[in-house]
């Protein structure tokens, strides 16, 4: 078994990227939210998802995670009128994202705490190793 404070901080490192990863994602998703096809009934941006699994480290002899895969959400589009558009299909029907702004700011949102509570277990770690070396110091 390795050191505690050590497996400690390769968690909290390992919860840093996953929360990284996640909100690289949730950002492409509402960047792109408004965009359409370039031509008549084609598809528009498509939502993506991130898959995160378990991982077990047997050399520090602790779990973590990690992404697994960044997949397409299947839901459907959303179809409005819109006859002028350069996307509109023989019906004037235009395919928009099947991104959900409201769902991406409350994804982001938890992201953003579990990153921040991720890099206060590292802070924290980080400060026990600095008093524990502090005390082999005097």
């Amino acid at each position: 078994m390795a050191d505690p404070l050590s497996a400690a901080m390769k968690v909290a490192s390992a919860g840093l990227e996953a929360q990284s990863h996640r909100m690289r994602v949730i950002s492409q998703n509402v960047a792109n939210s408004g965009v359409t096809g370039t031509a008549p009934g084609a598809d528009p941006y498509t939502r993506k998802t991130i898959s995160f699994s378990e991982v077990v480290d047997r050399q520090v002899g602790v779990s973590s995670v990690e992404v697994t895969k960044i997949g397409v959400d299947t839901s459907p589009y959303v179809l409005k009128f819109d006859p002028n558009h350069i996307a509109a299909d023989e019906d004037g029907m235009v395919k928009f994202s099947n991104v959900n702004l409201f769902m991406e700011m409350a994804d982001m949102r938890e992201s953003i705490r579990n990153y921040q509570a991720n890099m206060e277990a590292a802070k924290q770690a980080r400060n026990m190793i600095s008093m524990t070396l502090d005390m082999i110091g005097k």
